[in-house]
This record gives structure tokens, sequence and C-alpha cells, in this order.
């Protein structure tokens, strides 16, 4: 083929690639806004349902009492104010739970506070309870009476709503916000457990609603997941959207990048069963990130009247706060999950406990981070530097490799053998300069987790970046580049030019240039960071490029003032000159490579 049909080719490669690339996107999204469309409609009905059997409950039971049943039925909703230090929260006897739930120390994307429960999102807890009628009416639809505010001495407050029910029984919600905690107790008592809960059954169904509270609603959408403590283990839902419980549940939490809301079992109190199902919206313009249904059962003591306590967190993703409320809920915060749960000591022992460090005594997040980068280059310096005088060991082994190649031919297998050999007369290890390589891993996924997820971050600018907890960008372009983004991040090019910079002087260490694809990886690569990078978190993007430029620093400082390749030559000529015993990997190395040349020999 000449070269224009060449061309040809590669253009019509990339016209499918674009054609499949979009019709998969807009199909995704289409079923995605008809599940949504299905969502709300079947809700509508399920509304309107439960609104007929409302009405039809009360003129069956109107009779009965007329002032009773009917009047929780269509009762008048009042709204009730009350704060601490913390939260702002609007009760409502309506259902006679909280309506609206405020941060007041915490900022949105929009500069209004964060709100973790919002009017018309509907986001609700409710039961059902036996109607004297034979009917079960759901209590989030009852308008309780009440919500008197008591202010108790310790300076706490407790908000009281009571429902009647026409056979003498009642409920009672009651609620107590302590100064400066972001926890709500909240007990359920009812009086005539019998006849209310069918075998003193509490089947409590949660409606969560998780709205955009940071700038980048894409980024967030990715972050939530749903969290439970189940038999006394922690774990998770994030890519699956239901799960179902067959043990004990001590806490339950919606949870978003920054903030959770959770619901609490209280103490000597638990969830016996139950089911949870997620759905993110994924529609880019939205503003909804995701829904939650949870359906958990609990149960009342046998006794005519009976309690049972709950807690309800609103508030942020914070270690210590956190630590506090209930066992394991740390774990909430992503310092490391799943396949990378192996990061979770590094975060938690180390990365976190030194930046704290810093941070308490520097106002700056990003001199922070620098000081933290510093930190983790100086307690792996040791290994640093053995991979640098494994590199100039392999260089000062160049000339000798060179004409090898050149007394052996195109012979690869013979080459990597003759290879070997001198590196092994030489006391060369050709791993030794990996071991940086390797190290990075783990600390790259300890780090990407604890800057996603640390709220310390949110909002903190730093040069040119405004929030430091999420990508910078310096150039929008109004449409997005598929696989990098629809921005330029400054922090992200600088860390990919100085991982360019390193690539390029390691290439110049490494003997071997024979093979294509090595002696292009050094442009390959930052173009696959650049991809990836982009859209980082800055505060992780700034944490590579310092550690690049320390990198840089150190090569140069280490190649030429520390390390003598004069006798670094010396030295191998000294190890070439003493006896040499083969370890039994190397035996048996050397028995394959052999195995391996007679069989290609045969096949000649």
């Amino acid at each position: 083929m000449d070269r224009n049909t060449v061309i040809g080719f590669v253009l019509l490669g990339l016209l499918l690639f674009a054609y499949l690339y979009l019709s998969t996107k807009n199909s995704h999204q289409l079923e995605a806004q008809r599940r949504l469309i299905e969502d709300s409609i079947s809700k509508v009905k399920a509304r309107q349902a439960a609104e007929a059997k409302l009405r039809d409950t009360a003129r069956t039971t109107t009779t009965l009492d007329t002032n009773g049943i009917n009047n929780v039925i269509n009762g008048t909703e009042q709204s009730l104010t009350v704060e601490n230090e913390l939260l702002k929260i609007v009760f409502s006897n309506k259902g006679g739970q909280p309506a609206s739930v405020e941060l007041k120390n915490f900022k949105s994307y929009d500069s209004t506070p964060v709100k973790l429960v919002a009017p018309g999102t509907d986001n609700r807890l409710s039961y059902s309870i036996n109607t004297g009628a034979g009917g079960v009416l759901q209590i989030a639809d009852l308008y309780f009476h009440g919500g008197q505010l008591v202010k108790n001495a310790d300076g706490s407050q407790t908000v009281s709503y009571t429902l009647p029910t026409p056979g003498g029984q009642s409920i009672i919600h009651q609620f107590t916000v302590r100064p400066n905690d972001y926890r709500i107790d909240w007990n359920v008592t009812a009086n005539g457990v019998d006849k209310l809960f069918t075998q003193n059954t509490f089947n409590l169904a949660w409606h969560a609603y998780v709205g955009r509270t940071q700038r980048h609603a894409s980024v967030e959408r990715r972050l939530i997941s749903f969290c439970y403590y189940e038999d006394e283990t922690f774990d998770f839902i994030s890519q699956k959207s239901e799960r179902t419980f067959e043990k004990p549940v001590k806490w339950l939490s919606v949870t978003q990048q920054f903030f959770n809301t959770s619901l609490i079992a209280g103490q000597g109190n638990s969830f016996t069963g139950g089911n949870v199902h997620l759905v993110r919206d994924n529609n880019d313009t939205s503003n909804t990130l995701a829904r939650a249904e949870v359906n958990m059962q609990t149960k009342f003591a046998a006794a005519a009247s009976s309690s049972l306590p709950f807690q309800l967190y609103y508030g942020p993703n914070d270690f210590k706060i956190l630590e506090s409320q209930a066992t394991g809920m740390t774990k909430i915060i992503d310092l490391g999950r799943g396949v990378y749960s192996f990061v979770r000591p590094i975060n938690v022992y180390i990365i976190m406990p030194v930046f704290n460090f810093f941070k308490a005594h520097i106002a700056s997040f990003g001199i922070a981070i620098l000081l933290l980068t510093l930190f983790i280059r100086l307690i792996t310096s040791p290994l640093v530097y053995s991979s640098y005088l494994s590199g100039a060991k392999m260089k000062a082994l160049r000339p000798e490799i060179e004409a090898m190649k050149k007394r052996v031919g195109n012979d690869q297998q013979q080459v990597g053998m003759e290879q070997m050999k001198l590196f092994r007369e030489a006391g060369v290890n050709p791993l030794g300069g990996c071991i940086p390589a390797l190290l990075q891993i783990p600390i790259f996924f300890a780090l990407y987790s604890f800057f996603n997820s640390n709220i310390g971050l949110r909002g903190e600018s730093f040069l040119w970046s405004p929030d430091l907890s999420t990508y910078d960008s310096v150039l929008h372009f109004g449409f997005s580049i598929p696989g990098y983004g629809d921005h330029v991040s400054l922090f992200a090019l600088l860390a990919v030019v100085t991982s360019f910079l390193i690539s390029l002087y390691g290439m110049s260490m490494t003997p071997d240039q024979s093979n294509p694809a090595m002696k292009y990886m050094p442009y390959i690569m930052p173009v696959m960071l650049l991809l990836f990078f982009n859209n980082l978190a800055s505060a992780l993007t700034w944490y590579y490029t310092v550690s690049n430029v320390i990198t840089l620093i150190l090569q140069f400082v280490i190649q030429n003032y520390i390390i003598d390749h004069d006798k670094i030559l010396a030295k191998l000529q000294e190890n070439r000159s003493k006896p040499k015993t083969k370890s039994k990997w190397q035996e048996r190395l050397e028995q394959m490579q052999e195995a391996q040349k007679q069989a290609q020999k045969t096949r000649k």
C-alpha cells in the first residue's frame, strides 16, 4: 500500500472510533434519562396511590374518631428551627423529622451553605404503622402534634413530636441536638407496640437524596458510595447498586467526597436485616448526584410501651470527628479501600499524622504538601541512592556491552545470556534501578486516596489553584476532549514535563538502547501521564511536581558530587577477578536459555 492509502485507513479508523465513542455515550445518556423518567413516574404513581389510600383510610375512620386519624392525615405543616455551632436544622411536624439540615461552616459550589437535607428533594425517614381500621399508614405522610423545644441544663436542645391514633396509642419522636456536635439523637417511642407494629417489627424506610456540593460534579459523582457496618465489619458499595443485609447492621451511610449522612442504631440496638438500592444520576448537567432507597428492620421490646434509639449524623468526612461517632466510621473516608486497602495503613499511620503536624505549624496547605514531599523523599533516600549507584554501574559497563553486541550480532537470546554473565561477573544487579519505581506505586495510591478525601484541602487555594482538592484549570476549552477533559491543568503539565526530563536522564543511564519500544518510552509515557494527571486533584499534581524536581536535583548531585565513577569501575574490575558461585536461580535461568537456544537451532 502507498502512503495515501495508509493515511486513508488511519483517518477511517479515527472516524470509526469517534463514531463509536459518541454513539455509545449518547446511548448511555438516553438510557440514564429513560431510567430517571421511569423512576420519577413510578414515584409519582406510588405517591398518588398512597395519598388515595390515606383519603380512603380517613373516610373509613372518621366515624371512629373525627378529630383523631383524620387530623393527622389532613394536617397543616409547621416548622421549627434549631441551631448549634455547627448545624442549622429545620424540623417539620410532617413526619416529625428534619426537613432541612445545613452545615454552617461549609460552603457549597454556589457559595451557599452545604445542605445535606434540602426541602423538596424527597429526603425523608418513614415507617409503617397499623391503624384501628385495619389499614397501614406511612409516618412520613402524617402530621404530628407538638414540636415543643426544650433547652436543657447541659446546653443541649430537645424537640418532641407526638402522633395520637384512634385506638389510644401514640408515637413520640424526640430529637436531641447537643452543642458542637454533628450528631442528633433520635428516639422513637411507641405506646401500644403490639397494636401499631405487626409482631413488634419496625420497618424503617430511608429515602436519601445526594445533591451537588463541589465545583466539579463529575468528580464528586464518581466518588459517591454507600458504606455500612455489618456483623462488626466495614464494607461499602460503589460500582454495584444493590446490597441485601442478612446479619446485624450497626450503621449505614450515604457518602459523598467530603460529607456524609449516616443512620446509626443507638446503644444496645442494631438493624437485624434489610436492603439498599443506590442509583447514580449520570446526567452531567444535573445537580442530583444519586439517590439511595434503604429499607431496614429491627424490633421493639415486647412491652406495651417501648423505645428504639437512633442517631443521625450530618457532617464532614473528618477523621477525628468520625472517630467519636461509631465503631468503624473512620473507614467512610477513602484512605484505601478494596484492592487498594493495602495503602490505608500508610495513610493512617504515616502520611496523615505527618501532614497534620506540618499543617498545625504552617498556614499554607501548599507549603505543607511541599514539606510532606521532602519528608517522603528523605525516608526513601537510602533506596534512591542504591538505585543511582546501580545506574552508575550499568553506565560503566556500557562500553563492554556495546562491544559484546557487535561480537554476538543479532542473536538476541545470546545477547541476553552474555549480558547476564557480564552483570554476574561484575556484581551488578540489573534490577537495582527499579526499586524507586516500585516504591512509588504504593506511595502514589496512598497519596491519591489521601488528597482526594482530605476535607482540609477543600476550598484551600495555592498559587494559581483556587481549590487544592480538585484539578486546577488555567485554560477552559468549552468542549471536552475524550480521555483528556475540557481544561488544561498547569500543575499536571509541570508534573509531566519534569517526569519527561527524568525519563530522558534514565534512558541516558541505560546501556541497552536496541529495543525500539524503550527508545520511544520517554516520549510515550509523558503523553499517558498527561491524560491521567489532567483531572487529578491539584494537591497530588503539585506533590508530583515537587517530587520530580527533587529527583532531578538528586540525580545531578549524586552523579556529579557523591558517586566516584573511577572507584566504581575499579570495584567492578575487582569483582570480576573474584571467583563466582552461581545461585540456583541463575543456574536454572542459564539452563532455560541454553534449552531455548538449542530448540531454535533445531527448528532452523
